[in-house]
């Protein structure tokens, strides 16, 4: 069992927050009350992502109040410490807003431009996947009382013959002119799959899947994911091959086939 000392206190309260926003959330899934909105970019917000971002910017600013804040929902509130806390209370929205159980909060420290600390909490199936920097990547799942705790690993598949890919939607690649590379890499895998948004990302960090492609990202998609991809001995990147949490685009994958996978992007 992972013992909490362990862990630093930013990341101990990331977990713990994410928990609770995701709970909030999860009281609204299913529910004919959403009051589904689009924004100004076209996607769907409701009053479960406003609730859940609401509660997690209220945790930070009474445990962190020096920190700053970035959400999805609420937009930025600047710090005083050289550290920003990044949100995405409902990453997944559409599939929330279909009943489908994909969805997760993310909660993310970035200190000084670099992400150092990811939590993915995934309410509607149970688990949350969390690591900072020097800490390892952590895989919880299973009801709170009897809930299993052990380390998130990528996989060791080293042949895209064998390797199960995941991606939200090809029409993404379509309207960014990523086109050829989801087809090159489509091409060459065993099994692909729609398991979408940080779900996705999550398989590959705890081996379950070896690559997810996401070709239109923002920064708070990206932030949590970053450290938890590594952490768990993968690489997280955007499109160019940049390991970054704001480059715009995501592949993660494991480590035997990150360089293979990059390369077919390349062309």
């Amino acid at each position: 069992m992972l013992r909490f000392s362990r862990l630093s206190r930013e990341l101990a309260f990331a977990l713990a927050a994410a928990r609770e926003a995701g709970a909030a959330a999860l009281e609204w899934f299913g529910s004919e009350r959403l009051g589904v909105a689009t924004k100004t970019d076209g996607t769907p917000v409701t009053v479960a992502d406003r609730e859940a971002e609401r509660l997690l910017v209220d945790r930070i600013r009474g445990t962190f109040p020096d920190d700053g804040i970035l959400g999805e929902e609420s937009g930025e509130r600047h710090g005083t410490s050289g550290r920003r806390w990044i949100l995405d209370p409902i990453d997944g929205t559409k599939s929330f807003v279909h009943g489908v159980p994909l969805f997760g909060t993310l909660v993310a420290l970035e200190a000084q431009g670099a992400a150092v600390l990811g939590v993915v909490c995934l309410p509607a199936l149970g688990e949350a996947v969390f690591a900072a920097r020097g800490e390892g990547a952590w895989w919880a799942r299973g009801p709170g009382g009897s809930e299993t705790t052990s380390r998130a690993r990528v996989s060791a598949v080293d042949r895209l013959d064998k390797a199960l890919f995941c991606t939200t939607s090809p029409r993404g690649f379509e309207r960014s002119g990523h086109t050829g590379f989801y087809q090159r890499v489509r091409q060459r895998v065993a099994i692909e799959r729609g398991w979408s948004d940080c779900y996705g990302h999550v398989l590959v960090a705890t081996g379950r899947a070896e690559i997810m492609l996401d070709p239109v990202m923002a920064v708070w998609d990206c932030a949590a994911l970053l450290p938890i991809v590594e952490e768990a001995g993968g690489r997280f990147t955007d499109f160019a091959g940049t390991p970054t949490h704001d480059g715009g685009s995501a592949i993660s994958t494991n480590l035997a086939l990150a360089d293979e996978v990059r390369a077919l992007a390349r062309g």
